[in-house]
């Protein structure tokens, strides 16, 4: 049984050793195998990663030109922004001459402590020096001067406000219902006479015919090509007025056609266009030489027509609510803006334009953007000119009283029953002019009492006004006769 069983046991043995160096031969093979696969691999592997790296590199490229020409256009807006935040210098203050300042010190010694006002010294002050013969009457001058001043004065308790208002409405009578003209500019239309005069005692919000002066600085009033450069700057120019717009109904695209000598006048470039163009929604805009592709997001007909009707009232360039502009060369003044709309705020923000001198008609734009004290000069300018162009002399100081009760209290006020008279303190004279049941009516309710202190509800009421002569109340002692 031994001799049987050992020879099975060293056979076994070798068989394993057979099984184990088979499976190292099978092991060396894979190794070589994979090494081979890897090394088969890795050749091509090198190849494609230059691929790849050449094309990043090229994208690198495009991107980064792409960026700076993204950092030069922000630059150049930058500048462009930095040249608008620089202000106006103010106008320069011309030093008086000495002859002038010793005859105002001549004059403060002769007045001594009354009162004469500046104008007045002032053209004192031309006329002596025009004619040097009156130097030795000065002191005569100045009396005869301050003595027509102190007749003129308002005397204490005088009905001014009345006196006003009759000296205004009296002469607004003669004046013609609607002229629509303008005296320096026959192309552009304004409310002049009794409706112009209506609009600014009503301190309406938008003028009915909205204008402004637009005076430029000194570089730009000489040279006619940078005043056209400003112009365009403010003239509002739509889409439809530069360009041809069609529609292609197969395709469902838009093509918008440009003619380059009507940019060049506008100062106007294609892809400024594409800019205002890309601002619609659902809309891809693409420059294709002298002309503009654009396709929809979703293509659909009647939203093709609806943003053709949007294209052709696209604003391109210029400011909102200035609809037409006119250049005219003034004889002493140069080149002139004239515009036919609106917009004060947004037009002195522009390079060229002076805004010491520019002007408008849109009382209420004046007092938003310069002030109160603006808009109440505003009020007596426009008042005053259009009664004086129709040929009507109103004193200035009964307009200014009208300028100074409407702007009292800091804000623009009508004289109406929405402003000035709805504030009145007297129950009576708000009834006496507009609305007078509803009035007396409120003011019941209210439990509310009148003074009488003003003139019209003493008028209602039937006694004396407490003004002028009925203002004085003299009591005297008789003494006993002799």
């Amino acid at each position: 049984m031994a001799k049987k069983t050992t020879p099975k046991k060293t056979k076994i043995k070798k068989d394993k050793k057979k099984v184990d160096t088979k499976k190292s031969l099978k092991t060396t093979k894979k190794i070589t195998k994979k090494e081979k696969n890897q090394i088969k691999k890795k050749e091509p592997k090198k190849e494609v990663k230059k691929t790849k790296k050449q094309t990043k590199k090229t994208t690198t490229k495009k991107a980064k030109e792409k960026k700076e020409k993204k950092q030069e256009k922000k630059k150049e807006e930058e500048k462009e922004e930095e040249e608008t935040k620089i202000m106006v210098p103010p106008p320069v203050k011309k030093d008086e001459p000495e002859e002038y300042k010793k005859l105002r010190t001549e004059i403060k010694k002769i007045l001594n402590d009354s009162f004469l006002p500046g104008s007045v010294i002032d053209e004192i002050i031309t006329k002596v020096l025009s004619e040097k013969a009156l130097e030795k009457k000065l002191k005569i001058i100045i009396d005869r001067a301050f003595e027509h001043y102190y007749k003129n004065i308002i005397d204490p308790s005088e009905a001014c406000g009345i006196v006003g208002a009759q000296s205004i409405g009296e002469p607004g009578t003669q004046m013609t219902m609607r002229t629509f003209h303008y005296a320096g500019v026959a192309e552009i239309n304004v409310t002049l006479g009794l409706p112009r005069l209506i609009e600014i005692v009503d301190a309406r919000s938008i003028p009915s015919t909205p204008m402004m002066n637009i005076y430029l600085r000194e570089e730009y009033r000489i040279n006619s090509d940078l005043a056209k450069k400003v112009a365009n700057q403010i003239e509002i120019t739509k889409l439809n007025s530069i360009a041809d717009i069609e529609t292609d109904l197969t395709n469902l695209t838009i093509k918008i056609k440009t003619n380059k000598t009507t940019l060049d006048n506008k100062n106007i470039s294609i892809d400024e266009i594409a800019d205002s163009v890309k601002k619609i929604r659902g809309i891809d805009a693409k420059v294709e030489k002298d002309s503009i592709k654009v396709a929809l997001d979703e293509p659909s007909y009647k939203k093709l027509l609806d943003i053709n009707e949007t294209l052709k009232d696209l604003k391109v360039k210029g400011i909102d609510g200035i609809k037409r502009i006119i250049i005219r060369k003034e004889p002493n003044e140069g080149y002139v803006i004239y515009s036919e709309g609106s917009n004060l705020e947004k037009v002195l923000e522009i390079i060229g334009v002076d805004p010491y001198r520019t002007t408008t008609n849109d009382i209420q734009a004046v007092g938003r953007v310069l002030g109160i004290e603006a808009a109440r000069n505003m009020i007596i300018e426009e008042a005053y000119s259009t009664l004086s162009e129709q040929g009507l002399n109103v004193d200035r100081r009964h307009i200014m009283l009208v300028a100074d009760v409407m702007t009292t209290d800091g804000t623009i006020r009508a004289i109406g029953r929405h402003g000035v008279s709805k504030e009145k303190e007297s129950v009576l004279s708000r009834a006496a002019f507009e609305i007078t049941v509803s009035h007396l009516l409120q003011a019941a309710r209210r439990g509310e009492t009148d003074k009488l202190g003003g003139v019209a509800e003493n008028i209602i009421v039937g006694q004396p006004v407490n003004l002028g002569t009925g203002a004085v109340e003299l009591v005297m002692k008789r003494g006993k006769k002799k």
